[in-house]
């Protein structure tokens, strides 16, 4: 059995022909998405796709991903082997031979020396799916020992092997030298000869045992979780270029759908996402929902969209209703394949972990956020106890339906002045938890004593202050949201605020960035950062060094870290205040842990697997603190309940601005 160019270019054009048609029934799929222009700063796209895609950036992130690394460019160099492989099986003339010597010999010798390293990184990742896979491999719908993964990691064993067979049997007619062919020369001079194997018969095996798998797996691709060696880089060229720390603005009219109820109401980008997953479990792993057993994995919400797209495809394409539901209504037993259930959908914190870690920018986040959208303003289902929390703020803006007036009575005999246009420097947004919680108000007049000791002009709403509105637009009441931004903003306007400061990182972040949709452009600092500042200057300059906090463990706010890239401030903070650089928890930064109230998680009873903050405190006690130091007033409260339930009530938990306060007294 000899190459025969007629057979080749027969099975050639078949698999082909299954590529093609494959890749068009599944990208013909994406364009049933919206609209969603993702061509904006082509070079600082081209020059992330670089780093994230060519570079493997986050897949390196990880222990195994240097074997990764390994296989990626493996594939990229021996894509040219195998092109001159395909190229060569219809016209036998056209191959390597045809170049100068040296480039040919340099060629080779490169292949030769790639097609090794490739085999040992496929061999290590088939030992690594079957006896020591990581939980993160194996999730509801797939597992690390899949037929597929290893049918796929299989075929590539084989074109290895067929490769090194194919030019030992060469090196042995004479055909090829071995001195540029290491590898593949090492098996001709210890294999062929005592395992008595004929090199024309092994070269002519090895020859279509090669072809087979290369075309195989050629009209595989498109059907399977591989699909992603196509879609994975254009992915990351298109992936957003701003953090997720706001959501898109919908525009109201009678008749609209709003959010996404139907799996063709997303963007073609999110439809694109779902082809682009690798399935390697880095957004499971580090999601505080999937990771504390809530019915939520942000690598099963993308397979979904992508299963329910294969699933309703054709009927969409026509116009008919889709059979398979995107979204399984609240009560039922489990979600089928292709649908999220409503359980998982209000399990999410919001926190960004996923998109933060996902190697090719996969936007997990935004999508449940559309759903929930769906879910509230189309068909009001939604948490019980959130509709209380919708009336409160609705009514009394505030998640607690206090009266307004009652917003002014943190301060008690501290003399708060109201913000005066032109007198006034900074506007002091208290935010509904650092004017109503009784433990936050503590916080608050911390803070307001750090501005008075700095001399820092600042002054307040007073009653006119009003909720934000961060929880009820992570919750998906965009309409509420957006009546309560247009009335911030113009209410921020007439009384001519040029800089606010906050205590609230989710006050911080829908200030500075979501109504920056509304045309609000003003210098929004949170606490840290103005502190941090005022005590570099020397503005600010503490009475006393604080020593009697003990061991101090800082824990990151999701919404201040990872949404808004602040981490130093509030550590130079805690340096400057106590003498000493605060303890890590393992999970720190930008690979902090949420506590789980974010997203409107605050509002809500988590009923499925264990408490997200409980998750979060027990990780803090193994460090044995003193103290865990915080800078957000949900991250205050849900340590505070963690450590009541936990027994850890000698452990004390502070805001950055009371410590910073506690050096202020004489």
């Amino acid at each position: 059995m000899s190459p025969n160019p007629k057979l080749f270019a027969f099975l050639l054009a078949l698999s082909t022909s299954a590529f093609v048609i494959g890749c068009y029934r599944r990208f013909s799929l994406v364009a049933l998405g919206r609209p969603n222009y993702r061509l904006d700063s082509p070079g600082t796209r081209f020059s992330r796709m670089l780093r994230l895609a060519f570079g493997q950036e986050r897949v390196l992130d990880r222990t195994f991903g240097a074997n990764h690394f390994v296989i990626f460019w493996s594939f990229i160099i021996l894509a040219v082997a195998n092109a001159e492989f395909l190229v060569s099986g219809l016209l036998p003339q056209a191959s390597l031979a045809m170049l100068p010597t040296p480039i040919q010999h340099t060629l080779l010798f490169v292949f030769d020396l790639v097609s090794l390293l490739a085999l040992f990184g496929v061999l290590f990742a088939f030992a690594r799916r079957l006896f020591f896979p990581e939980p993160s491999l194996t999730s509801d719908y797939v597992k690390a020992r899949s037929p597929e993964a290893l049918l796929i990691l299989s075929l590539i064993v084989v074109l290895m092997l067929a490769y090194f067979g194919l030019h030992a049997a060469r090196i042995a007619l004479g055909s090829e030298p071995a001195s540029v062919l290491p590898a593949s020369a090492f098996i001709a001079a210890n294999l062929l000869a005592p395992l008595g194997l004929d090199a024309a018969t092994l070269a002519s095996w090895s020859w279509w045992l090669h072809a087979l798998a290369l075309l195989s797996f050629l009209a595989y691709l498109p059907q399977s979780k591989h699909m992603h060696i196509l879609t994975a880089i254009p992915n990351c060229f298109l992936g957003d270029l701003n953090r997720p720390n706001t959501q898109p603005r919908e525009e109201f009219a009678r008749g609209k759908h709003f959010g996404v109820g139907r799996v063709d109401e997303f963007t073609w980008k999110d439809l694109f996402d779902s082809f682009s997953c690798t399935e390697c479990g880095r957004c499971q792993e580090t999601c505080p929902a999937a990771g504390t057993g809530k019915s939520l994995n942000p690598r099963g919400v993308i397979h979904a969209i992508k299963t329910n797209l294969l699933a309703n495809g054709a009927a969409l394409r026509t116009g008919d209703t889709p059979r398979l539901p995107l979204i399984e209504a609240a009560g039922e037993t489990k979600p089928g394949e292709g649908s999220t259930g409503e359980a998982a959908i209000w399990a999410c914190t919001t926190c960004g972990a996923c998109m933060s870690v996902c190697p090719v920018l996969i936007e997990h986040m935004p999508k449940i956020v559309k759903m929930r959208r769906h879910l509230v303003q189309m068909k009001a289902s939604f948490p019980e106890e959130l509709t209380t929390f919708f009336e409160n703020i609705e009514a009394r803006s505030n998640p607690w339906g206090i009266a307004p007036t009652e917003r002014t009575k943190w301060h008690g005999t501290l003399q708060v002045r109201p913000f005066e246009e032109g007198r006034t420097e900074y506007l002091l947004y208290v935010g509904c938890a650092g004017a109503f919680d009784a433990r936050q108000k503590q916080v608050t007049v911390a803070l307001a004593t750090i501005l008075d000791a700095a001399g820092v002009s600042w002054g307040t709403l007073g009653k006119d202050e009003r909720c934000c509105g961060d929880s009820l637009r992570r919750l998906g009441n965009e309409y509420v949201f957006d009546r309560t931004a247009r009335d911030n903003v113009n209410l921020l306007a007439e009384r001519g605020v040029k800089k606010i400061v906050t205590q609230c990182p989710h006050c911080f972040s829908t200030l500075k960035n979501d109504y920056r949709q509304y045309g609000l452009e003003l210098e929004v600092v949170h606490h840290s950062e103005l502190i941090a500042a005022l005590m570099a200057s020397g503005q600010l300059e503490l009475k006393q060094r604080v020593a009697d906090l003990g061991r101090v463990l800082f824990h990151d706010s999701c919404y201040l870290g990872r949404h808004n890239d602040i981490y130093a401030a509030p550590r130079q903070v805690l340096i400057a205040a106590t003498g000493d650089s605060p303890a890590e928890f393992v999970r720190n930064a930008k690979r902090s842990f949420c506590c789980g109230a974010g997203g409107g998680r605050m509002w809500q009873e988590e009923q499925e697997g264990e408490r997200i903050n409980l998750n979060r405190v027990r990780e803090a006690l193994r460090q044995e603190p003193d103290t865990i130091c915080v800078s957000c007033p949900y991250c205050l409260t849900m340590m505070e309940d963690g450590l009541k339930d936990l027994q850890g009530d000698s452990v004390k938990v502070k805001d950055l601005a009371e410590v910073v306060a506690e050096g202020l007294r004489a």
